[in-house]
């Protein structure tokens, strides 16, 4: 046997011969004497040694089919068609310029006064005018002649025959010079001595314009909308789950069981249990025989995560540890 201190046990392995002699005692009698029999373990065996130990609420497990997901309606979007087009577009909108339209200028002859008119009194001589005229030159007169001839005698008695004979006057050409305006004073215009000279003059005047820019555009690639979104309602039924839950069967309470004590001990048990609960991680310590405070905080910690009694090493701890009693 692995020397074991009867203090590091449980209360009720000390007295496991005592609990034998009361339970075989009080099952001999059934008397029915008022004992109060939750004192001892019932059924009690000899041999055995029993504790009282904290069995865990007990659950069982309950499926049931809940709604998962309610009957709705599903909306199912049908994305919108599109196709591109070509499109006019305005950059820039129509503006106005003020515009300063600078003066012209040419170059023109012009007359300008040197000198400016004047009057003065200018003597006007006699004009006289050449004219030609016949004169009397001699003036008419009668003369006698001598008879040319036998007509003309009287008879021939007489000799020569005398004719008084009448001679016109004879004129002459005669070329004088008449007075045909006298000389007179007169006050006569001097009319302006005029220069010819270029300048540079205004053609048109500086002025100012509203001037219209027309408006910019540029043609771009554009996405236009064939076929509208539409919304599309689907009826999507109810979906169910199968939910599995605890359901309390019993709560917990104190109840006796059957222990390892120094009564039914094997030899190197405590050593086998040390070993179980390191190969599952529960103990760290070494594997010396010793149930110290480390050993029996793994053996807690493995009860209550197995679901099983917490309160001292139980025949069910063992057994599920892999760990056999031998006597």
């Amino acid at each position: 046997m692995i020397p074991i201190k009867r203090t590091q046990l449980l209360a009720a392995c000390a007295v496991a011969l005592g609990v034998g002699v009361i339970a075989t005692s009080a099952n001999a009698q059934n008397t029915g004497s008022p004992q109060d029999v939750s004192l001892y373990p019932p059924n009690a065996k000899p041999g055995e040694c029993y504790a009282k130990v904290l069995v865990p609420a007990q659950f069982n497990t309950v499926s049931e089919q809940v709604v998962k997901r309610e009957a709705a309606d599903k909306i199912e979007i049908v994305p919108a068609a599109y196709e591109w087009t070509e499109e006019k577009v305005l950059i820039k909108e129509a503006t106005e310029e003020i515009k300063v339209i600078p003066a012209t200028y040419k170059t023109v002859e012009e007359k300008i006064v040197v000198e400016p008119a004047d009057k003065k009194l200018v003597t006007v001589e006699a004009v006289y005018a050449t004219v030609t005229e016949k004169v009397l030159d001699e003036p008419a007169r009668v003369e006698w002649k001598k008879g040319r001839g036998p007509i003309e005698k009287i008879d021939n008695s007489t000799g020569d025959i005398m004719c008084l004979v009448e001679i016109p006057a004879s004129y002459k050409t005669v070329t004088k010079q008449v007075l045909k305006t006298p000389a007179t004073t007169k006050v006569v215009d001097i009319p302006p001595v005029m220069k010819t000279v270029k300048k540079r003059v205004v053609d048109s005047p500086a002025r100012v314009e509203k001037v219209e820019i027309p408006p910019v555009y540029s043609t771009i690639k554009v996405k236009k909308i064939v076929t509208p979104a539409q919304e599309k309602r689907i009826k999507v039924p109810a979906e169910y789950q199968t939910v599995s839950r605890k359901e309390k069967v019993s709560d917990e309470h104190m109840s006796w069981s059957s222990v390892l004590c120094e009564t039914n001990m094997g030899p190197d048990i405590v050593q086998r249990i040390q070993s179980a609960l390191k190969t599952k991680g529960y103990y760290s310590g070494e594997v010396d025989g010793v149930v110290g405070r480390g050993t029996m905080a793994a053996v807690e910690r493995f009860q209550r995560e197995s679901g099983m009694a917490t309160g001292g090493l139980t025949m069910e701890t063992l057994k599920a540890l892999g760990v056999s009693v031998q006597t």
